[in-house]
């Protein structure tokens, strides 16, 4: 078919406003700022935040074991502008903490870890003992233990031994923390401590409750043990929300929604005169290893100590928009300069959209990617599907074009090994699909990776291997409605990853369907079953 001389600049034009308006609107949606009551300001201080020392690039899992006084300096003196109190977890390396926090002017419950090694408990608790003697005016409560129970590395007679010891030769109030279920199913604790402590995470709860409904929860189980416990007194120990990772059912987590919940709680724990404790200071990035991406990002302030506007003024979901913005938009243009010339008026219009839509969703990827990977097979792999999209991308705008010179060739590279393409997308779909199904706890919804290739090969099939192909799509779509089971028909994540595997497979099976037909041209200006 002759291609006409002159350029279709009118719809090319259009096309290309459209896009830029779309990512412009995608980006500036994700980050736009929101308004939220304040829960600190300078003259109104918190009760009191978890700390947990160690840097963004530090583990309590490091060999040797080595934290920094000065970090610990220089947090503790962030803290002290929001917070009277910190709460500790362990005494091990923290034996600086209580001079640091009579420093700043702020009071400690200091907690001893207990584990099922009795060696470290020991050495931990008698640590606990030395200090809350050496500084009665600054720890106000000792804690005896942290989610142990929980562990199942103690007995509850066991500890209740422990603290039964501590509160002989301790003068400060002594508890227990855990999970506020496992005080149910431990009743032999209560008696043992002078308060309860209780963790209440909506979004960890065995059925998460979604942000319109957690502050409602978190106040029936406070009101509860407060008269199931009464005269003794409660402290919510742990509370909040995570600003990044995967949705739970309707628990979803993103700066905003940690804002309105710890604000919403604040406004509501000193309205009722509870006593608490909001999880946590800072991200610790190290409990993504144990916790997937959610695990990193509990923290009022981020893992460099800078602000995330959780505690006062406007919250953005993505305060960096404007940098994923311009890499679109770098995407975006490159993808038209390497497509060159439609090579008709219909090719003028797709070929904007298409480059747009491929600008974000491997924009969308990689920002997940930043959140979620964690080592340097994690980051391998997030890059891989980045140059599976580069290509298919590529393929797609030289595919609209008018191609004659080096873009002819790359065109006939690309469309002969399309069908390789194709393959790649299902089978990191299906690996994918596996995880998703068989260990979708701490895993994030891949949806982003795998939409523009899927989109693309269903639109402009691709002659797949059948065998290959056929058993990726069964896996895949075996698996959709297993992980729609596991996820819930709430999880609007998880219907977004079920919608991008369905296309996937769709490519697929298209893409064997082609397989099996008479072969036909590579040129879509030959094929009007094919877009161009």
């Amino acid at each position: 078919m002759p291609q006409s001389s002159r350029f279709p600049l009118f719809p090319y034009c259009l096309a290309l406003l459209l896009a830029i308006v779309a990512l412009c609107g995608l980006w500036y949606g994700l980050g736009q700022p929101v308004n939220l009551p304040d829960a600190a300001t300078p003259t109104h201080k918190l009760q009191c935040a978890s700390y947990s020392p160690f840097a963004k690039d530090q583990s309590p899992f490091d060999q040797p074991f080595v934290l920094r006084p000065q970090q610990m300096d220089a947090d503790l003196a962030l803290l002290a502008t929001r917070f009277d109190c910190v709460r500790t977890y362990s005494m091990t390396g923290l034996e600086q903490i209580p001079a640091l926090a009579r420093k700043h002017g702020l009071k400690l419950m200091l907690g001893a870890w207990v584990n099922a090694n009795p060696a470290d408990t020991d050495r931990e608790v008698n640590a606990l003992i030395k200090a809350a003697n050496q500084y009665p005016d600054v720890v106000q409560a000792v804690i005896v233990g942290n989610e142990t129970l929980l562990r199942k590395e103690v007995t509850a007679p066991y500890l209740a031994g422990l603290i039964q010891r501590v509160k002989s030769q301790v003068r400060q109030p002594v508890t227990y923390a855990d999970v506020w279920e496992f005080w149910h199913r431990h009743p032999e604790i209560a008696p043992a401590v002078d308060f309860l402590t209780i963790h209440l995470l909506p979004y960890w709860e065995d059925n998460p409750s979604g942000i319109d409904d957690a502050l409602a929860h978190v106040a029936k189980i406070r009101q509860d043990f407060g008269r199931e416990f009464a005269p003794k007194d409660i402290l919510i120990g742990e509370t909040g929300w995570p600003s990044e990772g995967r949705q739970r059912e309707t628990a979803l987590p993103s700066r905003v929604n940690e804002a309105r919940f710890i604000r919403g709680f604040v406004h509501m724990a000193e309205e009722n005169g509870w006593r608490y404790n909001l999880i946590e200071a800072f991200d610790q990035p190290w409990k993504r290893q144990s916790e997937g991406a959610v695990g990193g990002y509990w923290g009022l302030f981020s893992a460099d100590r800078e602000e995330k506007g959780v505690l006062a003024g406007p919250i953005s979901n993505l305060p960096g928009w404007p940098l994923w913005l311009g890499l679109c938009g770098v995407i975006l243009f490159g993808g038209l300069l390497l497509g060159g010339r439609p090579a008709s008026a219909r090719s003028a219009f797709v070929l904007p959209l298409v480059s747009a839509l491929g600008a974000g969703c491997i924009g969308l990827w990689l920002e997940l990617s930043v959140i979620t990977s964690r080592f340097w097979g994690e980051w391998l792999w997030a890059a891989a599907l980045v140059g599976l999209n580069l290509l298919v991308l590529l393929h797609a705008c030289l595919a609209s074009s008018a191609r004659t010179g080096w873009r002819s060739k790359v065109y006939e590279w690309l469309q002969n090994r399309a069908g390789l393409w194709l393959a790649i997308a299902g089978f990191a779909g299906a690996v994918l699909m596996l995880g998703m199904v068989f260990d979708a706890r701490y895993r994030s919804f891949p949806s982003a990776a795998l939409l523009f290739p899927a989109l693309v090969y269903l639109c402009r099939p691709a002659a797949a291997p059948r065998r290959e192909a056929l058993l990726l799509a069964l896996i895949i779509a075996v698996g959709m409605p297993a992980q729609l089971a596991l996820e819930g028909a709430s999880n609007l994540q998880a219907l977004g990853w079920a919608a991008v595997s369905l296309l996937l497979v769709g490519a697929l099976l298209r893409g064997v369907r082609l397989t099996t037909s008479p072969r036909r041209s590579s040129h879509p200006a030959d094929n009007p079953a094919v877009p161009g």
